[in-house]
């Protein structure tokens, strides 16, 4: 019997063939991740893919039966898939529910103006940010406009030409240096850098602008308010070290977790003994708020209708009994130790790089505010699975108690009754333009979530 906790490293514990597998699996990330920068672009995604692998529209569906495999969009930035289970769906289901929404800046619904024969863009952004961190690097810009006569995507990848929030030169920023790093950008000034070309002197910058949209996308400047607009970083994932061992990137919170994810209900068990549900959120970068986040009843709608589908009849008790005996995954990053700043971790009790997949009792700030904080029973379970499936995994909390905290999606779908655990990939720098994961934690998550709609049974 072993006595003593000793987690392992990933790479340390698979062969060569494994260790092939996870570098395999993570090239497909990889082309995930590059394309799918914002909501809609993921949920277009995630059906292009569920489609190919023989997902049917949900409300196409006349009835439902095991083996089912069907998939539902909601408002252009909510996804659920699922293959239907032997097991009545009232009896409950297995859920693995991430998010889409990573941090950004959006345009202002006025955004355009111009200064000094410069024109710029304003933005607000959106989650929780480093605000320095945004300024000179390269942004694309992807827009939904819905215009007097329809609707227009406007896709700038940045491959081609960009925008750029300036900084000040070092030489001129002896008071700015002075001021903390929250106070050094302020929001107001990350402005991007659109134009400074006039082409007569009664012309205005802006005017110019102004002319280039209307002649290429038929928009004037009234539709801006009409219009969600983001602008991302313009930097494609990459590996990471002269091993290769890591991907580097834009979005991994939570894009990540939400491919894993998305691949383990793609190979899970094609009559799993529970239904097995994957449920893409939007909104959790801001309080999970509005008719995308998980606090609406989009969820829970989409199960009842499935249950209906499936019995030939539905009531609220056949919803509340399949909640409660629910199981699910909250599946988000985790924050992974840096050895650059360890004043904030208590290493004892912190997640690393390449230890696999994290398990998180709880989450939450300082005393657990905000916060699902898993039962024994359920944590129990969880190692159970991942141990009897040679699964790596470890467990971690987001830093010192007083260092602050953060939340994810769990605490919504445990206010339903449901049992929920934390579980996902540890990243450093998260939050940041780009961000970085380790290939071997990438996999065991997947294999973790495959695991988990498999064997999970109540």
């Amino acid at each position: 019997m072993e006595l003593e906790y000793k987690p392992k490293y990933v790479f340390e514990a698979v062969d060569d063939k494994e260790a092939d597998e996870i570098y395999r699996f993570c090239e497909q990330y990889k082309t995930f991740l590059n394309y799918s920068v914002t909501e809609r672009r993921c949920i277009k995604k995630g059906v292009e893919m569920a489609k190919e692998r023989g997902f049917k529209p949900f409300d196409e569906m006349k009835t439902l039966k095991s083996g089912d495999k069907v998939y539902a969009i909601n408002r252009a930035k909510n996804l659920i898939l699922a293959v239907i289970g032997k097991q009545p769906i009232e009896n409950g289901v297995n859920i693995l529910g991430s998010h889409i929404d990573s941090p950004r800046l959006d345009l202002k619904p006025m955004p355009l103006y111009d200064d000094s024969k410069i024109a710029y863009l304003k933005t607000h952004y959106y989650g929780g940010i480093k605000k320095y961190q945004w300024t000179t690097i390269p942004m694309a810009l992807y827009g939904k406009v819905v215009t007097k006569s329809g609707e227009v995507d406007i896709e700038i990848d940045g491959e081609d030409y960009a925008f750029v929030i300036s900084d000040l030169l070092p030489h001129l920023a002896s008071e700015q240096m002075k001021k903390t790093m929250t106070e050094g950008v302020s929001g107001e000034q990350l402005n991007l850098i659109a134009g400074s070309r006039t082409n007569n002197e009664e012309e205005s910058i802006k005017e110019n602008i102004l002319k280039l949209l209307n002649e290429k996308y038929g928009i004037v400047e009234e539709d801006f308010i009409s219009s969600e607009f983001e602008a991302v970083p313009a930097m494609k994932t990459r590996d990471i070290g002269f091993d290769r061992s890591m991907v580097g990137g834009y979005g991994q919170d939570d894009r990540v977790c939400a491919y894993a994810c998305m691949q383990a209900i793609f190979d899970c068990d094609p009559e799993p003994e529970m239904t097995a549900i994957c449920v893409w959120a939007d909104k959790e970068e801001i309080g999970s708020m509005g008719n995308t986040g998980m606090q609406s009843k989009y969820t829970e709608n989409t199960i009842a209708e499935m249950i209906e589908l499936q019995s030939g009849s539905y009531n609220d008790l056949k919803l509340r009994r399949c909640i409660s005996n629910s199981y699910c995954i909250s599946s988000d990053v985790a924050a992974a130790f840096d050895p650059s700043f360890a004043s904030v971790f208590e290493k004892g009790n912190a997640a690393f790089l390449g230890r696999g997949v994290v398990i998180e009792k709880y989450v939450g700030a300082r005393g657990k505010s905000g916060s699902n904080d898993s039962s024994a029973e359920l944590i129990g379970k969880m190692r159970h699975v991942l141990n009897e499936n040679e699964i790596v995994w470890q467990f971690g909390e987001l830093g010192k108690v007083d260092g602050g905290g953060g939340g994810t999606i769990s605490q919504y779908v445990a206010n339903l009754n449901c049992n929920v655990i934390d579980s996902g990939v540890a990243l450093l720098s998260m939050h940041a333009p780009f961000e970085v994961a380790s290939k071997g934690d990438i996999y065991m998550a997947y294999k973790g979530y495959k695991a988990f709609l498999n064997k999970f049974v109540k």
